[in-house]
């Protein structure tokens, strides 16, 4: 038996041991992407290829931890239902035996072409790192090719997260990075035939520009083209918390800007949050048959009290975000649920116009733990609007603050932790609620909060306030799952 061949049946071992035990958390999701065992974090090789998408994701399978992950691989034909594949990559070869860390995907005749970052730590826990290539003709099973990009100068070895597209003749690609001097950086090659890659220099941060001292690493670059704007996604480590910025251990973000792929230079905006939430980190887009960029994210922060969530005692921790459609409105990126979601509606909404005055309220039908609600026509011109997601959440909007809020209770210690953002006027919220994670679309996308909450298994109460006078129509529908 192969090193390759003993990890898959150990993982699959390793599913059906725990099976029973991970069905019976009262938190498992209901039309969320999931790990059937162990640790799920940052989405792999988003791809649509024959009209089939492809979502491969890095999986610990042996334990709630991190280690030396997998890559496994999710395929739907619509973005709603989903079917989990055989396992993409094994860490089984000497340039990752210590993960096959992230990357990206690209269509190339016919052929996915994968890469990833082969992860290896000596005895004394000192790095390599290495940008490898695996090839698939059918999308699940993948011939390794190997490490096809070494480290280049003026780099530690935390260099990883390759993301690659082609651009005119050229094929291009970004790594996330951290400079010898400890500064984030995006570093940028090039190549003509997928092989052999050049390196370019350092795209943004590492010393130089608007993000030259931007904390100590950039992960997840995502370099891509959106109504006439180059947009660089990553998420760097290191930031201070500002204000109501940057609040979670690690952040997800952007700038807006032009990439000149003659210079390899490129000019931007400022740095925004793709999202306020809680928990959002990494995120990864492709652009599909339809022309849309679309984006996954991966619904947690490295670091930030992962070991206890509650899920761990059903052995299993983390999912995925809704796959969510980019646009950008006035030089800022809109996150809005694609449209195929609605497939999971399982009834006509339950619709009510209503008036508050000073008080709080439940409206017959609006209930549950997997749901979607749509609050439009909202009328508010002082004082506040409050929505409380059983004893798991509560959104608060301040018309006289202009400041949105998502409060919970903390899974660490049960104190009451915020997330916030400035919001000169409320029109419209829409939530998504699935057991153990919400997540808020505000204004048409304007603005996003991604979060999981652990509310009472048995508490599936939705209650409306206000401080003062408010109006708006809210639409309820029950969603439906296949996990």
């Amino acid at each position: 038996m192969t090193k390759d061949e003993q990890l898959r049946q150990e993982a699959y071992e390793e599913v059906e041991k725990q099976k029973s035990i991970v069905e019976q958390d009262p938190y498992r999701l209901t039309y969320h992407l999931m790990p059937p065992v162990g640790l799920l974090n940052d989405p792999n090789g988003f791809i649509q290829v024959d009209g089939v998408y492809h979502l491969y994701y890095q999986w610990m399978p042996f334990k709630t931890d991190h280690g030396a992950k997998f890559w496994g691989h999710y395929s739907s034909k619509d973005l709603v239902n989903w079917k989990h594949e055989e396992i993409a990559l094994t860490p089984s070869e000497w340039y990752e035996k210590n993960g096959c860390y992230s990357g990206s995907a690209i269509e190339h005749e016919g052929k996915i072409y994968a890469y990833y970052t082969g992860n290896v730590k000596d005895d004394q826990n000192n790095r390599e790192t290495y940008q490898c290539l695996a090839v698939s003709e059918d999308g699940v099973h993948f011939d390794k090719k190997g490490p096809l990009v070494y480290l280049p100068e003026g780099f530690t070895a935390h260099f990883r997260d390759p993301k690659v597209w082609r651009q005119n003749d050229m094929y291009y690609m970004v790594v996330g990075a951290q400079t010898k001097e400890l500064k984030g950086a995006v570093a940028l090659l090039h190549s003509k035939d997928l092989l052999e890659w050049t390196y370019s220099g350092i795209l943004a941060g590492g010393g130089k520009g608007k993000l030259g001292d931007f904390g100590y690493m950039f992960e997840c670059p995502d370099l891509f083209h959106l109504d006439a704007k180059d947009i660089l996604v990553f998420s760097p480590q290191g930031l201070e918390p500002q204000g109501m910025k940057f609040q979670n251990v690690y952040q997800a973000g952007y700038v807006v800007g032009k990439f000149d792929p003659q210079t390899g230079l490129y000019h931007h905006d400022d740095f925004e949050e793709l999202d306020r939430g809680f928990d959002f980190y990494a995120p990864q887009t492709t652009k599909d048959h339809q022309g849309r960029r679309l984006l996954f994210g991966w619904m947690s922060v490295p670091d930030q009290n992962e070991q206890d969530h509650p899920t761990i005692e059903y052995k299993w921790i983390h999912n995925m975000t809704l796959p969510r459609e980019l646009k950008l409105v006035d030089g800022k990126v809109y996150q809005v649920p694609v449209s195929e979601l609605e497939q999971l509606r399982s009834e006509d909404a339950v619709t009510h116009s209503v008036t508050f005055r000073k008080e709080y309220k439940e409206l017959d039908g609006i209930k549950g733990k997997s749901l979607e609600i749509f609050i439009q026509d909202i009328e508010i011109t002082e004082g506040w609007l409050e929505i409380l997601i059983s004893d798991g959440g509560r959104i608060i909007y301040s018309s006289d603050q202009g400041v949105i809020t998502f409060e919970r209770k903390s899974y660490v210690d049960g104190t009451t932790e915020k997330r916030q953002c400035s919001l000169s006027e409320l029109k419209n919220l829409r939530i998504f609620i699935d057991s153990s994670s919400v997540e808020l679309f505000i204004n048409d996308g304007q603005e996003t909060f991604t979060s999981r909450i652990f509310p009472n298994p048995l508490n599936d109460s939705i209650t409306f306030g206000a401080s003062k006078d408010a109006s708006f129509t809210v639409l309820k529908w029950d969603l439906k799952g296949d996990n």
